[in-house]
């Protein structure tokens, strides 16, 4: 029995990856042949974008990289822990939840090589990871857009907010063609319903 599964959140802001987030772990608190260790790591400790001192910066991609195989080092680190302790009991094992990880990174620098990143996806593979891509229909991207600071989005044009909702569509295009050239196996799940709780069962790994 693997010993080590995980779900990889992807998708853009405000297509529910924080609220999904919260549902599988409390799906996988309430499965009594779950694992008792859990690593849940936000796009905080992995995203491209992150704020140092309140200041909002951006990693290259050396940089990023060096991030990425730290945490994948740290899981497969705990990995053969658990192999060393010789329990096949799932409730022995790891489960991880990270949220924006590899296709942030491929989308981030999208003309760029990917051979390091590849060895990285083919690591997490390997570790029972799985990825989920969250997705917001055309038609609902400017109401999913307002609806986390409404305030923001009064003072902005007509064109200016077109301008925005252009950019989701355009990044989830980016998003699921990186998807589809990784290894790790990736399901697409459109979000417009925002019914977290039953996307979270449809995500849940059953093994």
């Amino acid at each position: 029995m693997r010993q080590m599964r995980g779900i990889i959140l992807e998708g853009y802001s405000n297509s529910g990856k924080t609220s999904i987030l919260k549902e599988l772990k409390k799906l996988h608190s309430h499965d009594h042949n779950s694992e008792r260790s859990v690593i849940v790591l936000s796009e905080h400790y992995s995203q491209v974008l992150h704020r140092v001192n309140g200041t909002l910066t951006s990693l290259n991609q050396d940089e990023h990289l060096n991030l990425l195989t730290d945490r994948v080092k740290m899981l497969k680190q705990l990995s053969m822990w658990a192999k060393e302790v010789g329990d096949s009991h799932r409730s022995k094992g790891i489960f991880f939840i990270l949220e924006r990880f590899h296709l942030n990174h491929r989308t981030a620098f999208s003309n760029s090589a990917f051979h390091k990143l590849n060895e990285i996806e083919a690591e997490l593979f390997g570790l029972g990871a799985m990825c989920a891509l969250l997705t917001i229909s055309t038609e609902q991207a400017e109401n999913r857009l307002k609806s986390r600071n409404p305030e923001h989005w009064r003072s902005k044009t007509e064109k200016e907010t077109q301008l925005e909702v252009d950019h989701l569509i355009h990044t989830q295009h980016i998003l699921r063609q990186h998807a589809n050239n990784s290894i790790i196996p990736t399901l697409e799940l459109n979000t417009d319903q925002q019914d977290w709780e039953r996307y979270a069962k449809i995500i849940y790994p059953a093994d």
